[in-house]
């Protein structure tokens, strides 16, 4: 006995013609079709390409759109003449110009021969269907679609909505039920047969032209009616991305697609000269009967659908990032934000360095340059100390940092004198830990030597800008973990928090600080909040500061930031 194979074809018809020539040398017939919308030159010179083989027979040409009934057909008009001219084919397989065998021959007829009343097509029910993409699976029997999918998305998507609307749905032929399945299948010569000469078959093809994509139903549907014994699944192997689109197969999948053990695989690049030379080299036989086992490599493919979707913590990926949120996670690993506290130490950064062997940086975010660790005018993955450049995209900009420094905890200065496109990356980011000292910019307008009608102005857009940057880390979508002290509870106790600041940054350190950064001298400070407020600016963000300096630093009192994430 021998199995008959049906190929449908439509481009690359070079490969096409290789693979039938295959299947032809190995005592399998062939019945080809090739779509309607290639090109008589085409068609002819791949029709002559093949005429030397006597086992080749070419069907009526259907125009084969994707969801249309034209596949149906075509497969229906080649099965006629295989059924007709090659009596001797036990089993009948459907294979597209871009399958590809990967056994011998001999195994897939020695397989079929041991199974001479098996049927292979997955065929399963709208309710146990889970792979279904685009929101039909039952609707897709009982709706009209006379709008090609592809062509006009939005007259096909507003005539569904159209009839789900007004509550239309197809009555379903008695004696029908429908299934699903993939539209590659093995069926018995008996089966097809059945299926081709079936009494009802003018109604059931009337029916089935309008269902949505029907060379997944109609032969799945037939096959439950007539068979005697299914095995509800497919001889080839064929994988799909998330988006129901097939996995392509390339010559680095060689391996892979050995270890799957299967007898067929499907899509197969044109341009893969290393898996049409490999798998279609007459190689040692070898008797076999693995069974065939796509299983093995679902795992890899599982993985594969994760990475596309979700990626890796931190790195932008061109599919995904024109859409919010789509991100697995806005950066690639922990760091720290100190807002206010180059303010108000003379020696934070270097001090911050020292104590935590960690390269802190500035003010990333400084309208003039970008201030990286030592100021060095380029940084790591080649990025330069341009603000412009920076600004032309904020948020990539850190997240490249990050990632460019994955292993190494970040530290930089932040305020509101900085850049603050950068204020929902930071607080929608849970790898961030921002600790702020509300107000200790004051002390930086506190040490110019700038008019005060300048520093009155500069300290209400400051403070403008602190306090919305504040309300941004108190909103509910904030994810960044966040502390705040006013100045002048930070200043009455900063050994404290400064204490809690370096143990996140080295947990295993657990030696207590020693010595802290100097701090800046506030002498006359309370005068000068008092002085913008007599001038008619309320400074708000700074705690109650007295007047009279009184405030001094208390090492015994434990710090209280009022909020807490």
């Amino acid at each position: 006995m021998s199995i008959g194979i049906i190929m449908l074809c439509h481009t690359a018809l070079d490969r096409a013609a290789q693979v039938a020539r295959h299947w032809a040398n190995h005592g399998c017939p062939v019945v080809i079709h090739v779509d309607k919308r290639v090109t008589q030159a085409e068609f002819n010179a791949f029709r002559a390409s093949l005429s030397g083989l006597a086992d080749i027979r070419f069907s009526g040409r259907y125009a084969c759109e994707w969801g249309t009934w034209g596949i149906v057909a075509a497969t229906q008009s080649a099965a006629h003449i295989m059924l007709q001219d090659f009596p001797g084919a036990n089993h009948i397989y459907l294979a597209s110009g871009s399958c590809l065998p990967l056994r011998p021959v001999r195994e897939l007829v020695t397989y079929l021969d041991s199974r001479p009343r098996t049927d292979f097509i997955e065929s399963v029910t709208a309710a146990d269907v889970g792979w279904a993409i685009g929101g039909l699976d039952s609707e897709r029997f009982t709706l009209r679609f006379p709008f090609s999918w592809r062509k006009h998305r939005r007259l096909f998507d507003g005539y569904v909505q159209l009839q789900r609307r007004v509550g239309f749905k197809r009555k379903i032929p008695a004696g029908i039920v429908p299934h699903f399945g993939s539209q590659w299948w093995c069926l018995t010569r008996q089966t097809l047969s059945a299926i081709l000469n079936d009494p009802e078959r003018a109604k059931v093809d009337s029916y089935f032209q309008r269902v949505w994509i029907p060379d997944e139903s109609y032969f799945q549907t037939q096959a439950r009616r007539f068979s005697t014994h299914i095995e509800s699944r497919s001889l080839t192997l064929s994988k799909f991305d998330f988006q129901g689109k097939p996995h392509v197969f390339y010559d680095d999948h060689l391996q892979l697609l050995r270890r799957s053990d299967c007898f067929v695989a499907r899509k197969i690049w044109p341009h893969a000269k290393e898996l049409y030379r490999v798998f279609l080299t007459k190689g040692p036989e070898h008797k076999t009967s693995t069974e065939p086992n796509p299983g093995k490599i679902d795992r890899l493919f599982s993985r594969a659908i994760e990475r596309r979707t979700k990626g890796r913590s931190g790195l932008y990926m061109q599919s995904r990032f024109p859409n919010e949120n789509w991100e697995n996670g806005k950066s690639a690993s922990p760091y720290s934000v100190f807002e206010g506290f180059s303010d108000l130490f003379e020696n934070f950064e270097p001090w911050l360095s020292k104590v935590t062997g960690t390269r802190v940086h500035g003010h990333l975010f400084s309208l003039e340059r970008v201030e990286y660790a030592g100021r060095e005018a380029v940084y790591n993955g080649a990025m330069p100390d341009s603000a412009a450049i920076r600004d032309y995209n904020p948020r990539s900009f850190l997240s490249n940092l990050l990632w460019n420094t994955r292993g190494e905890r970040q530290c930089f200065q932040f305020g509101p004198t900085d850049n603050q496109a950068i204020n929902w990356q930071l607080a929608k980011d849970h790898n961030a830990t921002i600790s702020v000292i509300s107000g200790a910019w004051a002390v930086s307008l506190f040490k110019s030597d700038m008019n005060f009608a300048d520093i009155l102005k500069e300290a209400a857009r400051l403070q403008r800008f602190e306090q919305e940057h504040l309300t941004i880390l108190q909103s509910p979508w904030t994810k960044a973990r966040y502390r705040i002290w006013t100045l002048a509870e930070f200043v009455e106790n900063p050994m404290e928090p400064l204490q809690t600041l370096v143990d996140e940054i080295r947990p295993r350190a657990l030696r207590r600080l020693n010595e802290a950064p100097r701090m800046a001298d506030l002498s006359g400070f309370g005068q000068f909040l008092q002085d913008l407020r007599n001038q008619g600016m309320q400074p708000m963000l700074m705690g109650d500061f007295p007047v009279d300096d009184s405030i001094k630093p208390n090492a015994t009192r434990r710090g209280r930031p009022y909020l807490l994430r």
